[in-house]
């Protein structure tokens, strides 16, 4: 018997089977697609953290806000947990499935329900894809302002339950700055809207709570999203170093001289070469690391600015500057960059991305840090970072074919992550916790922390069906991995209430 999910569920033992749940959930929605043979559940075992593998129980392809309805009421009464999957580009394990859980894959929700270029949103259902909503906008001298790497495959589902970044996100923020509203369903089949088309929605900022939730906390059916004005102009200068603490430098003499780049990007060697030979970009192969500055507005004002930004890259060291001489030549500097994951895949049989943001005064340092860990380990790491705001991705190379390195890496990452937090940072900007970073969390918060997240993942899903295991570790784990001090099985006050 292949036994569903062990936990008590308010004081009670749950246990389901497969066939129970397959057939149950065939009689209450019979019109929807449910997958349940090995071969057809293949495919959703990982996300883009293919490290880390999982064969789901069943996988839900629902096409309508009523079969999904249905499938959470129909889980929530059986105890069912369920995790939540879009275009599954994720690099934390958060759409990983569980094998004794459903797959809930929103993909066929891929429709764009509407466009208004006087009000400057658009109407999204969660499976159309990050640059769709650009190319919809783009009659109307419009565009969708996140612009995460992945942004031609992954869905703005996904992007609002990592709260999604990319190379702009220093001049035009993250995804929680660009969502105006969600409509959500929660592990009850309870519709909610959170958020609203104007400024501001009276309450709580439930939609901000939202926002790199992971799927914890509700099924996410629609987004409306802000839609910004085309640039005037966009210049982009590539700066070339012969050391890269002196661009980590210069990242934050930038900033300091009053200019707030539309992007602002760093690439050391290993990953400049990884990139100039997969794209052909025009980098400079000798330089240790180059930046990428990116310069957006009316004409006139971008063009004083890139002066100013030229003169702070020569007083930081800067041994080459170069301007994009056209739109062709910006767009290959871009996809130089926003090729740099696959490019350094053709490096090394395998690579382990990393994603924790640092303040942008510490990027010397941590760099320095990195860098001592990769001699230490002897493992390759190759450094892409969203510099203007401290997100940085360390890709670290190893073969998993030989033994011991996949668990060496994922050491090394871990231990990245903490020199992060020592730092002043966070482990993570905008890849989230998934089931890659969670004993991180425990460096980075405390006890009393921890318990206030479990009580708002309680409050929305107090079975804990939705996502279970992820991004939110138990107390006990964070006493395992050593964050947390427990005496005598107690830890610190005990007489304080744990939620």
């Amino acid at each position: 018997m292949n036994i569903l999910f062990d936990e008590r569920l308010d004081g009670e033992l749950v246990h389901r089977d497969k066939t129970e749940v397959l057939a149950d959930l065939q009689q209450a929605v019979p019109t929807m697609t449910l997958l349940h043979r090995e071969e057809d559940l293949r495919p959703f075992e990982c996300d883009g953290l293919a490290a880390y593998r999982v064969l789901p129980m069943l996988v839900a392809l629902p096409d309508s806000l009523e079969q999904v309805e249905t499938l959470l009421k129909r889980c929530h009464v059986l105890g069912v947990p369920v995790v939540t999957r879009g275009a599954g580009t994720g690099l934390s394990g958060g759409a990983l499935p569980l094998e004794q859980g459903v797959l809930l894959v929103m993909s066929r929700f891929n429709k764009i329900l509407s466009v208004d270029p006087d009000a400057r949103l658009a109407r999204v259902q969660p499976g159309v894809r990050n640059l769709a909503i650009s190319e919809a906008a783009t009659p109307y001298g419009l565009y969708y302002a996140p612009d995460p790497s992945s942004q031609i495959a992954c869905s703005i589902g996904g992007n609002v339950a990592e709260n999604a970044g990319g190379v702009h996100c220093l001049k035009y923020g993250l995804t929680v700055h660009n969502v105006l509203r969600v409509d959500v369903l929660t592990i009850e089949g309870e519709r909610m809207t959170l958020g609203a088309e104007s400024l501001d929605a009276p309450g709580f900022d439930l939609l901000a709570l939202m926002n790199g939730s992971e799927g914890m906390l509700g099924v996410v059916t629609e987004i409306t999203v802000k839609l910004l004005p085309k640039p005037e102009t966009a210049k982009v200068l590539m700066a070339s170093f012969d050391d890269v603490e002196k661009a980590g430098r210069a990242v934050g003499d930038i900033i300091a001289a009053g200019i707030i780049p539309g992007g602002l990007e760093m690439m050391d060697k290993l990953a400049i070469k990884a990139a100039e030979d997969f794209v052909k970009a025009g980098y400079p192969l000798d330089a240790e690391a180059i930046l990428l500055c990116e310069l957006d507005g009316v004409e006139a004002d971008v063009d004083d600015d890139c002066e100013t930004v030229r003169r702070v890259l020569e007083k930081a060291g800067a041994t080459q500057i170069q301007q994009a001489r056209d739109e062709a030549e910006r767009a290959r500097f871009w996809a130089g960059r926003k090729n740099a994951f696959p490019a350094v895949g053709r490096m090394s049989p395998d690579y382990y991305c990393m994603d924790g943001t640092i303040p942008r005064r510490e990027l010397p340092r941590v760099l320095k840090g990195i860098a001592a860990l990769s001699e230490q380990s002897g493992l390759a790491v190759a450094n892409v970072f969203h510099a203007g705001d401290g997100n940085m991705h360390p890709l670290i190379l190893f073969d998993a074919n030989k033994e011991g390195e996949l668990a060496l890496a994922e050491e090394v990452g871990g231990k990245i992550l903490e020199l992060c937090v020592a730092a002043g940072g966070s482990i993570t900007g905008e890849h989230g916790v998934g089931r890659e970073k969670i004993n991180q969390m425990c460096s980075q918060f405390q006890a009393d922390e921890i318990s206030v997240f479990h009580a708002l993942k309680a409050a929305f899903d107090p079975k804990r069906l939705l996502n279970p295991g992820k991004n939110i570790p138990t107390l006990a784990r964070c006493a395992e991995f050593g964050a947390m001090h427990v005496h005598n099985n107690e830890l610190p006050h005990p007489e304080l209430p744990r939620f």
